[in-house]
């Protein structure tokens, strides 16, 4: 007699396991000072929550954080005397902006879960 006692894997999961890897992923990079790499999981985690997540929250949260990633970035790619790279360029301020908005990001995912 054999017994599986396994639990089923989850499938109904509201948020795309890039998106929470993404949003963990983006103030470990930009505090590291991998800021322009950063760009690939705010990507990831923008494009997965717009077109995968249910919730609003998540989504709205998705798009703040991109949003606050895109301003230095897009000063530091037009400036014509900036620093060689964007971890160097960036502000502290923002670099705050960009974990309160990553943060946001998690706990809207954490909610969206329950």
């Amino acid at each position: 007699m054999t017994t599986v006692s396994a639990s089923p894997a989850r499938t109904d999961r509201c948020t795309p396991l890039a998106v929470t890897i993404s949003s963990w992923a983006v103030p470990v990079m930009v505090l590291g000072q991998f800021a322009l790499l950063a760009s690939v999981p705010v990507t990831i985690a923008l494009v997965g929550a717009l077109r995968h997540a249910r919730d609003r929250t998540v989504r709205w949260a998705a798009a703040l954080l991109a949003v606050t990633y895109a301003i230095p970035l897009i000063v530091w790619l037009t400036r014509p005397d900036g620093a060689p790279s964007l971890s160097k360029e960036i502000h502290p301020a923002f670099v705050a902006l960009i974990v309160a908005a990553s943060t946001a990001l998690i706990v809207a995912i954490l909610r969206a879960l329950r």
